[in-house]
């Protein structure tokens, strides 16, 4: 099965400011570029190292930080023809973020197209989620800030001959900054999150209508499933909003984080569901070096405690040459769990991880990235067909300069 804020938490040199580290927005925190810096030296006299050598990585499109955008933040999306879609947050005609497509050119390469290029202006700012399709071919997804109110926007965009047109769809007013990207019901109502909690957006007389479903900080994930039930996750608990038949919505916290030693903190990406009903998910933080780990929440059907989940750690990371720190949600391939780390490996610059094997004993990075094929994932994967993994790294690539440019960011490919 594949299934794809406020306040501060700091450790070593890394700072989180909400769930996710809004490179696209603010270009590079202070300390992160300080950090990353000084590991650069190390990266270069480390390339010679072995990588892991359980499969290949091909970056398939290198951004240049120009009109063709920079710094991806999130995951890509397939078409029915193999073409893949996503969005870059800085960059661009007017410097403000771009929605592209990547193309196989018949060469063995691929070809971008930008197919919208905000301008900062009432059309958003600064794209960090994915894009979504509907059924007839156009395009939804969110900026994290822009539009009238400067808030962020939710935009449609519309194939019309050789171009795209963007309609914005709904501006946000005070307190909302949109991140996580958008899911649709079976009948097309749109579900999102912002930093003030779940929204719903539904058509109506030729536009739409929001509603707040979940009031609640910085939600970093959603997924929905067969019956209609949201399950997400904010920087504090993991829920489950049920309908109530009247147009409304239950609530039930499924799990709440408690940190380390013992447990995570500050979860990342849509939880997935397995076919049982086991939710699996990732913390940026907690475990016992406080470098994140992979959970799974399952619902208990038995005894005095029926009706309550109970959480197993899968993993914790240490923060060392296997990676540690995901930023994004997983990619459950049963029975293999796939992540990026946005940190670790022999240059510090993330890895692609894998759990492995029925009960996920069998664990490694599999990936290292060096800053010249990427650097600072923090999308999650998905998979096409042939069981080939794709995403961004928000960093590195030919843009790349020790001592100098931390590049614009990279496509790439990922062959177990």
């Amino acid at each position: 099965m594949h299934s794809s804020g406020t306040g501060s938490r700091t450790t070593g040199l890394w700072k989180i400011s909400g769930a996710k580290l809004r490179f696209g927005s603010t270009k590079l925190a202070a300390l992160i570029i300080r950090g990353a810096l000084t590991l650069a030296v190390f990266a270069v006299l480390m390339l010679i190292a072995a990588q892991p050598a359980q499969g290949q990585e091909t970056v398939l499109y290198n951004f240049t930080g120009g009109i063709d955008g920079a710094y991806p933040l999130s995951n890509l999306t397939f078409d029915g023809a193999g073409n893949l879609y996503g969005t870059a947050s800085g960059g661009g005609a007017w410097g403000a973020g771009t929605v592209f497509e990547l193309s196989p050119n018949g060469n063995g390469g691929w070809d971008e197209t930008v197919l919208y290029s905000f301008t900062g202006g009432a059309d958003g700012s600064s794209p960090e989620g994915p894009v979504i399709f509907d059924s007839v071919g156009n395009l939804y997804g969110t900026t994290h800030s822009g539009g009238a109110n400067g808030y962020g926007v939710v935009f449609e965009l519309s194939p019309e001959g050789s171009s795209w047109t963007e309609t914005v769809l709904y501006t946000f007013t005070g307190g909302y900054s949109v991140d996580p990207g958008l899911i649709f019901d079976p009948v097309g109502n749109l579900y999102g999150a912002a930093v003030g909690g779940v929204f719903e957006l539904s058509p109506s007389g030729g536009g739409w209508t929001e509603q707040q479903i979940y009031p609640t900080p910085s939600v970093v994930g959603l997924t929905m499933d067969a019956a209609g039930n949201i399950f997400g996750a904010s920087v504090y608990n993991v829920f489950e909003l049920s309908p109530n038949g009247s147009g409304g919505w239950n609530l039930t916290v499924l799990h709440t984080f408690a940190g380390a030693p013992k447990d995570g903190s500050g979860p990342v990406g849509a939880p997935a569901l397995d076919q049982a009903g086991n939710l699996y998910g990732a913390t940026t933080w907690g475990g016992p070096k406080n470098s994140g780990t992979v959970y799974m929440l399952s619902p208990i059907t038995t005894g005095k405690k029926k009706g309550q989940w109970k959480e197993r750690r899968l993993y914790s990371y240490s923060d060392n040459s296997r990676g540690g720190c995901p930023m994004a949600g997983l990619l459950l391939d049963f029975p293999s769990i796939w992540l990026t780390t946005m940190i670790g490996g022999y240059h510090q610059a993330g890895t692609i991880f894998v759990l492995q094997g029925y009960g996920f004993k069998e664990k490694g990075d599999v990936w290292r990235f060096n800053w010249f094929d990427g650097a600072h994932p923090q999308g999650s994967l998905i998979l096409d067909s042939e069981n080939n993994l794709y995403g961004t790294v928000t960093y590195g690539g030919s843009g790349y300069v020790n001592g100098g440019s931390l590049g614009y960011g990279v496509v790439f490919e990922f062959t177990p």
